[in-house]
């Protein structure tokens, strides 16, 4: 569906314009997103956020009963409404070797939704009241794997609810009309008219979640601390060694990465000269570029079969975010037990390969893929049909690598001899998915501009299209 729960629930957030408010993802989880649930991140990157995962409890859930439960505040429901519409006609002649005529064609398109939410959210005077409670005797399962993930845990402490059943619809019509004749088989002309509608309907229900804040979750002594400022941030399970520097002492090489890493975290501090604004010098497109490398040369230890099965069923899924959420989601809670079609084929070859650690390579490359839109993704698939992923890496690398440091628009032109081998549809499927990625970019001009808001977007595309080469290559 072109404009799918995810495109509302974005449109929402941009409505509403609440600092930190985070779209819901997908349909089937918007009942996981309410007031209290636990979320973990599994970050498998630096250079693109990871998606919130809902574990299937809540807070209240995990602490001692009996403790008192802060009273939520619910505003007024507040009305969201959008529609679009828009109608193309155009006549064309026909004049070929076996036909003679004109005809004209009509596309239509229409999409929108009419929903209403209300906000419930707990004040940070309330949560007082649940910090340093201790936790039930018992662990759920999800406390442990993410203590040994060394993932983080974060509670829903504001959720928009959606206040009545409601319905996303989108329809689509083509109407094809003219006269043609054909002077080897009859004489004068015919006339004909044909049409296609579709009309896809997706229901909302009451009590689903489209946009939520959340605060993270830390874990100390067997009491938790609900952390109120953002920018408080610590370890979920303090004591733990930082996901940064894990498994980095292998070698005498990676403990000089780990020193260096060391270093950085101690400069952290440092405050650029007034009027200057700079990047994390510590997060340049070197330590990405080394990021995907690692990543990449992992994968290349993978059976050249197995890189087939994950190539071969990665394809169809790119044209459905929902089952890319699914199997991310799956790899994220350590499920890898059964699923139907292609995602069920990558837990097999997951569950054969434990030695290459092939859950987190997946999750890396999932990761990346769910910063993209949905547009980009099914560009993507087309990509991979058409073997057009080296030109498109890089292409993408000759982007980043000049500009990555610059936090401000600045102009730039891509390079003839990287977009020579990207011709026709080509050039129009690669053109479009760095548009996607915000660069204002024009087909059949090598001159854009750089915006920093692309810079997520086309490192995760960087990550994406690296990883994929590497299994075309298998």
């Amino acid at each position: 569906m072109p404009h799918s729960f995810d495109w509302v629930c974005k449109d929402v957030v941009k409505k509403l314009q609440g600092k930190d408010l985070n779209p819901v993802k997908c349909l089937s989880d918007a009942m996981k997103f309410r007031q209290f649930e636990i979320l973990q991140t599994d970050p498998q990157s630096l250079f693109w956020k990871s998606e919130d995962t809902p574990v299937g409890y809540s807070l209240l859930q995990i602490l001692e009963p009996n403790c008192p439960v802060p009273e939520p505040e619910v505003s007024a429901p507040i009305p969201l409404k959008h529609n679009l519409s828009w109608k193309l006609k155009a006549n064309a002649g026909v004049n070929a070797a076996i036909a003679e005529g004109s005809a004209s064609t009509g596309f239509g398109q229409s999409c929108g939704y009419d929903i209403e939410v209300q906000c419930t959210s707990i004040p940070d005077s309330k949560l007082e009241s649940l910090q340093n409670r201790k936790l039930l005797d018992w662990e759920p399962s999800f406390v442990k794997n993410c203590r040994m993930g060394r993932k983080e845990l974060y509670v829903v402490t504001e959720a928009f609810e959606v206040t009545k059943d409601a319905v996303l619809e989108d329809s689509s019509s083509v109407d094809l009309s003219g006269k043609v004749g054909i002077p080897q088989v009859v004489k004068g002309q015919a006339q004909g008219q044909w049409q296609r509608e579709r009309m896809d309907s997706v229901p909302i229900l009451k009590g689903a979640v489209v946009a939520y804040k959340k605060k993270q979750l830390v874990i100390e002594n067997n009491t938790c601390v609900i952390l109120l400022s953002a920018k408080a941030k610590k370890k979920t399970f303090l004591g733990m060694v930082p996901r940064l520097l894990r498994g980095f002492a292998a070698s005498e090489e990676r403990v000089g990465l780990c020193s260096r890493v060391i270093e950085t975290v101690r400069k952290i501090n440092y405050i650029s000269p007034i009027g200057r604004i700079e990047e994390p010098f510590h997060l340049d497109f070197k330590r990405l570029q080394d990021e995907v490398s690692e990543k990449t040369w992992k994968l290349s230890m993978l059976s050249k079969d197995d890189q087939n099965v994950v190539f071969s069923s990665l394809l169809p899924m790119l044209r459905d975010r929902k089952i890319l959420y699914d199997l991310m989601n799956m790899l994220e809670l350590d499920q890898l037990g059964h699923m139907d079609g292609p995602g069920g084929m990558i837990l097999d070859v997951v569950q054969q390969n434990p030695w290459i650690d092939l859950k987190n390579l997946i999750l890396y490359l999932l990761q990346a893929l769910m910063v993209l839109s949905d547009t980009q993704l099914s560009l993507l698939a087309q990509s991979m049909e058409k073997r057009l992923l080296l030109q498109q890496q890089e292409l993408v690398k000759s982007i980043l690598q000049p500009n990555f440091k610059y936090p401000w628009n600045i102009p730039f032109t891509l390079q003839p001899q990287l977009l020579a081998p990207l011709q026709g549809e080509g050039l129009v499927i690669t053109y479009e998915l760095l548009k996607e990625c915000g660069l204002k970019m024009e087909l059949n001009n090598p001159r854009s501009t750089w915006d920093l808001e692309a810079k997520m977007p086309l490192s995760a595309l960087y990550g994406s299209l690296s990883l994929l080469q590497q299994l075309v290559d298998a």
